[in-house]
């Protein structure tokens, strides 16, 4: 297992992302909102992908407020997203900006936390769609974009439960899936693209996601999304080149 130290406590410089085009899925709530920010801030373009436009219009107003490059609204539910669509996604960006340097895949749902043989199966393929085959589906719509990138960035977002925690249901088999993803790209592509594929498993956080899993849990004992964002910085610039296939935890135990 590798040493992430250098990751977690990586001090970005002001320009670090300057002239990134970066995609960011779940941009409008949680860690997607903040790293959004993070990334305007440090030079990037962001496309904001979302299912809410409403809450994605108000980053869009405070970017463009602060005199940084202007992000992109892309409203998109990725429960019902066709392949389709997400092929006229790429279009799109292909027109505008002619190739993409990172994704963040950040969206995602919790479903229920219950035994699997009492999980409602609409829900298992609510939580499946969303957290996994979405992202595989997505991944694959951008790919020839991400190629077009000097060094493209994946970056998925796993959990602390996709090491098999019972009563976690779908949302844990959905982070195993999306771990393995992540390894079988790596392996697919490292020896002839310069594209790299890693996870952030961000660990307890505040987030809204957080109090729904545990509704007795004091969320001013967790960190914020922004104590944690140095991994989701590191990963997409250019010193991060050579790091591939890893799992990094913001919060090891």
């Amino acid at each position: 297992m590798q040493n992430h130290d250098h990751i977690r406590n990586y001090t970005p410089k002001a320009d670090c992302l300057k002239d990134k085009i970066i995609l960011v899925t779940g941009a409008g709530d949680g860690i997607g909102k903040v790293a959004t920010y993070t990334y305007a801030k440090l030079g990037a373009t962001v496309l904001m992908l979302g299912k809410t436009q409403e809450k994605l219009e108000v980053i869009y107003d405070d970017i463009e407020s602060m005199g940084l490059a202007t992000p992109a609204i892309l409203p998109m539910d990725l429960e019902k997203a066709t392949f389709a669509q997400m092929n006229e996604l790429a279009n799109l960006i292909q027109k505008e900006f002619g190739r993409l340097d990172g994704v963040l895949h950040n969206a995602g749902i919790l479903g229920a936390l219950t035994p699997l043989e009492m999980y409602d199966p609409i829900t298992f393929e609510q939580v499946m769609r969303v957290n996994s085959t979405s992202v595989f589906m997505l991944t694959q719509a951008l790919f020839s974009l991400l190629m077009s990138s000097p060094s493209g960035s994946v970056v998925f977002t796993s959990s602390g439960v996709a090491k098999v925690r019972p009563f976690w249901g779908a949302y844990a088999l959905s982070k195993q899936m999306i771990e393995g993803m992540c390894t079988i790209f790596t392996e697919e592509t490292k020896n002839h693209t310069t594209l790299r594929f890693n996870c952030i498993n961000p660990g307890a956080t505040r987030t809204n996601m957080r109090v729904h899993a545990f509704p007795g849990e004091n969320p001013q004992t967790l960190k914020t999304p922004e104590e944690i964002m140095s991994p989701y910085v590191y990963l997409m610039t250019d010193e991060a080149v050579g790091v591939k296939g890893q799992v990094i935890a913001c919060q090891p135990k």
